[in-house]
This record gives C-alpha cells, sequence and structure tokens, in this order.
C-alpha cells in the first residue's frame, strides 16, 4: 500500500519533534496506522538546514506553505504555524483541497473551529487537535472517547505551564511575581511578551475547547472569563499555605441548572488534592464524570516531543480512518454536529463559589463587626477568620478570610461596600476557592 504523504506546515519547536518522532519511530507507527507515513513536503519561512537535515526524512522543503497545501499528492496537512493568520486561511485552503487536517492550534480551534468543522463536514474530512490542549496529554480523545458514556459534570485544569511554573516558585521559595517570571523568560518557559501566559488567555484557549467538547456546545472563547495571575502577592501565596491550600492557575468548566461556567482565573485549592500538588511546568486536567467520578490526566503540556506525540497520534487516527465513512467517524466536538446545544454560558456575576479575601483593617474594636456585618447582609458566610499580628507602629493589620459559597455579584456589592470604610485601607485582595470534591 502506498505511503501516506504528508504536508507539514511550520519547522519550529513543534514541527522539528514531529519530523523526529516520525523519523525516529516509523515501524512502531505504520505498524499501529497499517501504512508507512511519510513527509513529502514541508514549509518554513525561515530555517537552519543543518538543523533541519539532522530531524530526520522531509521530502520538498519550501517557503511557501500554500504550495504545501495545494499540493495535490498530498494526503494530510499538519498545521504547526500557530496563531490565527494565515493558518485560519491555510487550514480552510487545506480543507477545501479535500485533505485532512491536524493541528496544535488552540487560538485557531478556540476562536475559528466552529467555522473550520463545518468546512470539514461539508467536505467529508477531518481536522484533529488534540496537541492543541495539554500538550503530550490525550485530554480530548479522553473526552471524545474514553469518557463518552458520562454526563461530564466539570472540569477543572492546569494548562498552562508558565503559569504552574511562576505559582510553583513563588510557594516554594517565597518569591514575587516579577522575580519568577523574569527567570521563566530566561528558561525559555515564557515568552518575551508573557501575555497569552501570566494573564490567561492561553489557559482560556484551551478551556474553550474542553467545554465544548464535555458538554456539547458550540466554541465561545469570547464568553470565557479571563483573569491572570500577575497580581498575585508572595503574601497570598504564604496565607493560602498556612491554611491548607495552594493557588493553581485554573482553566475551570462546569455544568449548573442556570448554564454552563467557563472561567480561568487564580483558585485556591485544599493541599491534599492531587491536582494540587502538579508543580512546575507541568499540566493536569481533572475530569469528573456521572459514572467514573473523577479522572486525572497528568503530564508534560508543551515541549517539542510531548506535543509532537499528539501530533503524530492524531495522524495515525486519521490514517486508520482514511478510507470510513465520513459520516461515521468521530465527531470533531464529541458530539454529533446536529445535537450541538444552546445551553447558555453564564456571566461571572452568576458563578458560584467560596472565596479568600485579604483586606488592610484599622487595629481597633468595632471593625471586624462591621465587615462581618456587611458580609452578612449581602448572605455571605464566613467559613475562617485569620488576624495577623500588626507590626512594629503599624495601626492597620492584614485580615484574612474564608468565605462560603456565593455568587459573584453578591461578593463584589459586599467587597464594594467594605472597601468604602474609612477602617479598611486599599483594595481587597479576592481569590476564589474549590473544593474539587468527588
Amino acid at each position: 500500500m502506498e505511503p501516506v504523504k504528508i504536508g507539514l506546515l511550520g519547522l519550529g519547536t513543534v514541527g522539528g519533534g514531529t519530523v523526529t518522532v516520525l523519523t525516529r519511530n516509523a515501524g512502531e507507527i505504520a505498524r499501529r496506522a497499517g501504512r508507512d507515513i511519510h513527509i513529502a513536503h514541508a514549509a518554513a519561512r525561515a530555517y537552519d538546514p543543518e538543523r533541519i537535515n539532522g530531524l530526520g526524512d522531509i521530502g520538498r522543503i519550501t517557503e511557501d506553505a500554500f504550495a504545501v497545501v495545494d499540493d495535490p499528492e498530498i494526503d494530510i496537512v499538519i498545521e504547526l504555524i500557530g496563531g490565527y493568520s494565515p493558518a485560519k486561511e491555510l487550514v480552510l485552503q487545506a480543507i477545501a483541497n479535500g485533505k485532512h487536517v491536524v493541528t496544535a492550534n488552540k487560538a485557531l480551534i478556540a476562536m475559528h473551529g466552529n467555522e473550520i468543522f463545518a468546512a470539514a463536514q461539508e467536505k467529508g474530512v477531518t481536522v484533529a487537535f488534540e496537541a492543541a490542549v495539554a500538550g503530550g496529554i490525550p485530554i480530548i480523545k479522553a473526552l471524545r472517547e474514553g469518557l463518552a458514556a458520562n454526563h461530564i459534570e466539570w472540569i477543572a485544569g492546569i494548562i498552562n505551564g508558565t503559569g504552574n511554573f511562576i505559582l510553583t516558585e513563588m510557594r516554594d521559595k517565597g518569591r514575587d511575581f516579577a522575580d519568577v517570571l523574569a527567570e521563566a523568560q530566561q528558561l525559555g518557559y515564557a515568552e518575551a511578551d508573557p501575555t497569552f501566559d501570566v494573564e490567561g488567555i492561553d489557559a482560556a484557549h484551551k478551556l474553550t475547547i474542553l467545554g465544548s467538547l464535555a458538554f456539547g456546545i458550540p466554541l465561545q472563547f469570547d464568553k470565557t472569563f479571563t483573569e491572570g495571575i500577575s497580581k498575585i502577592e508572595a503574601q497570598d501565596v504564604a496565607f493560602a499555605a498556612e491554611l491548607g491550600y495552594r493557588i493553581k492557575h485554573l482553566g475551570i468548566t462546569r455544568r449548573t441548572d442556570a448554564g454552563i461556567e467557563m472561567r480561568v482565573h487564580p483558585t485556591l485549592i485544599p493541599h491534599r488534592r492531587l491536582i494540587a500538588n502538579v508543580d512546575g511546568v507541568m499540566n493536569a486536567v481533572l475530569v469528573k464524570g456521572d459514572a467514573v467520578g473523577p479522572t486525572l490526566y497528568y503530564g508534560a503540556g508543551a515541549g517539542a516531543l510531548p506535543t509532537a506525540s499528539a501530533v503524530v497520534a492524531d495522524v495515525v487516527d486519521v490514517v486508520r480512518a482514511l478510507t470510513s465513512d465520513p459520516n461515521n467517524r468521530v465527531p470533531h466536538l464529541a458530539f454529533q454536529p446536529g445535537e450541538l446545544a444552546d445551553t447558555p454560558v453564564l456571566p461571572i456575576d452568576e458563578v458560584e463559589t467560596a472565596y479568600y479575601l485579604r483586606l488592610t483593617a484599622l487595629d481597633r474594636p468595632g471593625v471586624m463587626a462591621a465587615i462581618a456585618g456587611i458580609l452578612g447582609e449581602e448572605g455571605i458566610s464566613i467559613e475562617a477568620i485569620k488576624q495577623k499580628e500588626p507590626a512594629e507602629g503599624e495601626t492597620h493589620v492584614p485580615l484574612i478570610m474564608l468565605t462560603h459559597r456565593v455568587k459573584e455579584a453578591r461578593m463584589n456589592s459586599a467587597l464594594a461596600r467594605i472597601e468604602a470604610l474609612d477602617s479598611v485601607h486599599g483594595d481587597i485582595v479576592k481569590i476564589r476557592m474549590e473544593g474539587l470534591e468527588g
């Protein structure tokens, strides 16, 4: 049987890793796929021939990516350019040409996936995107296939390694955010412009995909609430530890009676939870299904070979299904295309969660009573209070509170009233809390 011919767009870190994996494991991959797989045509805007030649076997290399997607010999296009454009145009052109597509581009899928999948459905081709979420962890396949019998209740994931590295260093060494971020950039974990990582945009792209797969709703990145970690202070990390919690930057999606929660933000979780002990640049996704219960998926969320592992696994899946009826393939978003629901995505004000609060209050009688009174009037119950000793000569003290679950709108109303008190100094730090029971 003729080898399956691959067109590869991008020969950077992941592209190079993909060439290495396909070449190094060619025999094993062919045994699994049933056919040899060969990179026949690749595109790279600028590349080092010496480096590329050392990676493995590539047929032709060009600087014109559209020449690859228009090559009539190519069966599957792997898009590893990243970003929105020209990735979108290339993928849609490949689909129009009747080619299957494999991509690691979470931003593209989160923003334009609905259009791309509709085009693929019309042409009877597959768009595979396992590598778009959590690198080498096969979470897409788990949600689409392994957990297909379940009513998914919620997902909570550490899905950005840069943010997890920063929070781990802050906790273990008491360092400040800016200091650790600078080290992360030196180590190559964070980009020169780290906004996508530390402000949660990268994680929100991935959570958008997970939420769609879990609950059968269209991709809706614009409705995913996003909050980063740049305002997290070392003292909050330390206070959380004293109270038995760890701060993780989580993507959380949950089905409720009112709608679907889609939110990315720093979160206090009990230190005994397995996911609370996922440190450094590693990723983990916790999925709660009604039949299976909680399941945890852990591994490398980035890197050349881990991400290439997911890319090549998608290629193998596509090769296996090349001759199958398009109507009998695994649906792109887990649910049959005509079965996607219009369940609303809740605005953050309607989300209910518990809270960690830190405020600086005047150290005198009656202040705590006034704060507790406002919380009570807003229907907010206090679970725990911790008051720190004032520093020498200081008249204000840090006050830490943990609350029971309440809607965000109620909490914001209470905090606005508390911040208006003469006895309270500065802004109140608010970090959401999740028990992740299961």
